[in-house]
């Protein structure tokens, strides 16, 4: 699907010699693709969204001397001996031993939809490992079909308790059309209730441990493969985006929620209570139960293709019956009819789809070469969601053409130009 841009944009942003086009969210102004796996240098890196507003600056994939992005270097050490798996499975199963509980009360926590990763995360505990976990669930946006199937049958075919969480329905939309319109992050209300809802409900049921999946170097983030604890002191200060403190002390109203402060939406009536779901746990309290944030990932190794596989053998996983928009991929972020919107809108502002994303690590993981991810990507990327548009139009009060409008005000002129009458990326990996 072809776009050309919309009547109110200033044309000749796009037109000025290279060295003067503008730069935005604070990306770097020479693009650059990784070596081996195709990544861009203007993919970002996890931030604090709650001082996301639309004068943020991005942190992006770092690249070594020869190219080579972050994400790869990160996963070769999978390979090469640098860490011994062997060792890091004795870790955890001490670190079980230590937590395990025999008093009917559950002993971990895992978050999840019931994706592949959750439920092979979930399950090896349970059936391998011999834990006692809670999954908790935030519940996506708008499930889809095979969404909601996958998350049933990890509970029943699984065999695991569930607590799902649904936010306030009037106000969850309210901090999407927000975070649309003022950051063109329409999935940001469904990122900071998964990144705050397990902590609470371990807080709240004194369970004391809590698993994550996959170590976040894998995708470039910039924490060492060594650190098994997620928000350690070292990520911390590596990457603002994996915390216990995202508040700072910081007075609630300053807190930033869809790109507008708290304050904003007291004044306009929102009561505080509705938006206290979004917020984060205390991490004194976090501190003083003694709860403890660990990566499965760090103690096994991680292959998301083989995740898929564990879980449609052990919870009844199945993969969707088309092709995922944007990519050619059928078993990733299945759950809600806002994802493909979500890598849809990254595209928009940072020239990172789906299928870069995709390949990527496929590539990483040497299941595809270099070429092969090119070729995906010059058939997929950047394709327009149209499967579910009614419903997320609808969702957060939009026509077609206001969020076509909304899009055109978050391209950045040093990555995008108009060729023909329609939009086109300037550069791409070859």
């Amino acid at each position: 699907m072809k776009i050309g841009p919309s009547p109110s944009v200033d044309l000749s942003r796009y037109t000025k010699p290279e060295e003067e086009l503008d730069v935005l969210y604070g990306l770097p102004r020479h693009v650059q693709f990784c070596k081996k796996c195709n990544m861009s240098n203007q993919q970002p890196m996890s931030s604090n969204e709650y001082a996301h507003s639309k004068d943020s600056k991005k942190t992006t994939m770092s690249f070594d001397e020869n190219g080579v992005c972050h994400a790869c270097n990160f996963n070769e050490l999978k390979e090469t001996g640098e860490i011994d798996w062997e060792e890091r499975e004795r870790e955890l199963i001490e670190l079980c031993n230590q937590y395990r509980r025999n008093d009917g009360s559950y002993d971990c926590i895992v978050g999840g939809s019931g994706g592949k990763d959750s439920a092979m995360q979930s399950h090896l505990l349970k059936y391998k490992y011999g834990m006692n976990p809670l999954t908790v669930t935030w519940s996506p946006h708008l499930y889809t079909e095979i969404g909601w199937k996958n998350f049933q049958n990890w509970l029943h075919v699984g065999g695991f308790d569930n607590y799902l969480y649904t936010p306030n329905g009037k106000i969850h939309r309210l901090l999407t059309r927000n975070a649309t319109i003022n950051l063109l992050h329409p999935f940001q209300p469904f990122i900071l209730g998964q990144k705050t809802f397990v902590a609470k409900m371990a807080a709240r049921l004194n369970i004391p441990l809590i698993f994550y999946g996959e170590m976040p170097g894998e995708y470039g983030e910039k924490i060492s493969h060594k650190t098994s604890s997620y928000a350690g002191k070292d990520q911390q200060t590596e990457s603002e985006g994996f915390s216990l403190d995202y508040l700072g002390g910081k007075d609630v109203r300053d807190v930033f929620l869809g790109g507008k402060q708290i304050g904003s939406y007291l004044d306009d009536g929102v009561p505080l209570v509705d938006l206290m779901s979004y917020l984060p746990m205390d991490p004194e309290v976090l501190h003083k139960k003694g709860i403890e944030f660990k990566y499965l990932g760090y103690y096994k190794k991680w292959v998301p293709q083989e995740a898929y596989y564990y879980a449609v053998e052990h919870t009844g996983f199945e993969a969707n019956p088309v092709r995922t928009e944007g990519t050619y991929s059928k078993y990733n972020s299945l759950d809600d009819k806002v994802d493909g919107f979500f890598y849809y809108t990254r595209w928009i502002k940072f020239g990172v789809g789906r299928a870069m994303m995709d390949s990527a690590q496929e590539i990483r993981n040497h299941h595809i070469t270099k070429d092969e991810g090119i070729a995906l990507m010059n058939r997929y990327e950047g394709e327009y969601p149209s499967r579910y548009e009614k419903e997320f139009l609808d969702y957060i009060s939009m026509t077609r053409e206001e969020f076509f409008e909304t899009c055109d005000r978050f391209r950045s002129p040093h990555l995008w130009q108009v060729v023909d009458g329609n939009w086109k990326l300037r550069h791409a990996p070859e």
